[in-house]
Formats: structure tokens, sequence, C-alpha cells
């Protein structure tokens, strides 16, 4: 019973947790310095060092916070019912 309440419930905050990212990121962004939105891997104004400064620091907010989400919820789910979800 756990799975079946645990699976939906972790996919939606995954959803959450994926906006919520981009919107931490962003605010990182900006507050490096940088205007406007991080740049696209194929921008031909930015430079290399801008687009994968961007695309790390991208991915370092989305897994930080992806990891805190699904640690999270399985530490809420085990003080709920008692057991830790697969």
């Amino acid at each position: 019973m756990v799975k079946l309440l645990y699976k939906p419930l972790g996919l939606l905050f995954s959803v959450l947790g994926g906006v919520a990212a981009g919107a931490l990121f962003k605010r990182l962004w900006a507050l490096l310095g940088h205007q406007g939105d991080a740049p696209a891997a194929t921008d031909q104004d930015r430079t290399w060092t801008e687009v994968l400064t961007a695309a790390t620091l991208q991915g370092a907010v989305y897994a930080l916070v992806k990891a805190a989400i699904d640690r999270g919820g399985a530490a809420g789910a085990r003080r709920l019912t008692g057991t830790w979800p697969d």
C-alpha cells in the first residue's frame, strides 16, 4: 500500500521540485551578475566559459533539489508508515 501512494506523490513532488530548481537557478544566475536567461549551448553570442558555467550550475542545482526531495519524501514516508520506501 505504501508503494502505491509513494510513487504518485513522489512524481508530483519531483515535478514541483523541477519548478523550484528552475527558479533557484535563475536567482543564482542573476546573483552571479548575469543578465537575462542562462545561455543555450547553441547561443553563438555567448562564450564557452559562460555556456559551460551555466550548464554546470544548472545541473548542480537540479541534482541538489532532486536529492533533497527524494530523501525528504522517503523520510516522511517512513515517519508516516514505519517503513522505508523502495
